[in-house]
């Protein structure tokens, strides 16, 4: 297939296009770099099958000769860059997706939207189903993610009625691995990152809300599967192994052998307290469930982080709100 990737050289964008490359398909890559990294794609750069276009698809999304697939990636996805491009945030998820939708009505192609398990908000239901509308403050400042998301299901789903477009959606729970930025202010990546230059691993809370945790080599193999199907969903692609948050800190502790210890700090606005999938769509419509266990995740997005120490130390500061100072990789 002919699949372009919106967000392409993001943390999941980079890891699609390289899985769709491997497999002979040919991807088009489309990236403005506000959150993606070049370095991301480096390896994919000298690839015949893949192409990239630096554009910013709120202008439009205009991609030359045939087109089997659209996957919408493009967002900024973590608290600090939402939070910094408030605007740009919403208008990916409005003007970027309709973009999207639009190349893929006129190819006939299929478009696949990656949404969020932050449409859920911070849920009453547990575990969340796709059915589950969710409990989401509107007006918070978490809102120009969570409604960009919203939003961006509402007009795939708009655009499938309309047009009978061939278009799916999934609903993406925590996803982590390499490719990660150590400051993209993620709990695995800011755990990880104060964990091996000794730093105190901030907690907010008390510690007790959850998340589940997916390793990005699962994720995208379902996001892989949700291309190849004619499902419509919205599809939960997760791991429904339930951790508290004050477990993976013990974990990471652990791996590293880090003695860093652990600071608890207040929960900021509007954070779940509780998100675990229910997969059972994907694992009966997609045929998919995640293999690599949290442990053995880790182990690699660990060892991933102690190959780069020289942008653990950059970001440390960031994290622990300190200065840069004699401080080393623990090896």
């Amino acid at each position: 297939m002919r699949v372009v990737v919106t967000g392409g050289a993001g943390f999941l964008g980079s890891h699609l296009a390289a899985s769709l490359c491997r497999r002979g398909d040919q991807v088009i890559c489309v990236d403005n770099f506000s959150t993606g990294r070049r370095e991301n794609i480096e390896p994919l750069l000298g690839d015949p099958s893949f192409t990239l276009i630096e554009a910013d698809v709120t202008e439009g999304l205009d991609v030359p000769g045939p087109v089997d697939a659209v996957a919408h990636l493009a967002s900024p996805a973590s608290p600090p860059d939402y939070h910094r491009l408030p605007l740009e945030t919403l208008a990916v998820g409005s003007r970027g997706t309709e973009y999207g939708l639009r190349l893929a009505a006129r190819h006939r192609a299929r478009f696949v939207l990656a949404s969020t398990s932050e449409v859920y908000g911070d849920p009453v239901v547990h575990p969340q189903r796709e059915e589950y509308w969710g409990n989401v403050n509107p007006v918070g400042p978490r809102s120009v993610y969570d409604e960009a998301k919203r939003y961006a299901e509402a007009v795939t789903m708009a655009y499938k009625r309309s047009y009978d477009l061939n278009a799916g959606i999934v609903r993406i729970f925590n996803t982590y691995g390499p490719r990660m930025r150590p400051q993209d202010g993620r709990v695995v990546t800011s755990f990880i990152t104060q964990a091996l230059v000794g730093d105190p691993l901030t907690i907010y809370g008390d510690g007790e809300q959850t998340r589940s945790f997916c390793y990005v080599d699962d994720l995208i193999a379902g996001i892989v599967a949700m291309i190849d199907s004619d499902v419509t969903g919205p599809i939960n692609l997760g791991n429904p192994v339930e951790w508290t948050v004050a477990r993976l800190a013990e974990e990471i502790l652990r791996i590293t052998g880090s003695p860093s210890v652990i600071e608890n700090h207040p929960l900021p606005t509007d954070d779940p307290t509780r998100r675990r999938p229910d997969i059972t769509l994907a694992r009966q419509l997609l045929g998919w469930e995640p293999v690599v266990p949290v442990e053995e995740g880790l182990r690699r997005t660990i060892d991933w982080f102690r190959s780069r120490p020289e942008e653990l130390l950059a970001a440390a500061p960031a994290l622990s709100g300190a200065q840069p100072g004699g401080v080393e990789v623990l090896s």
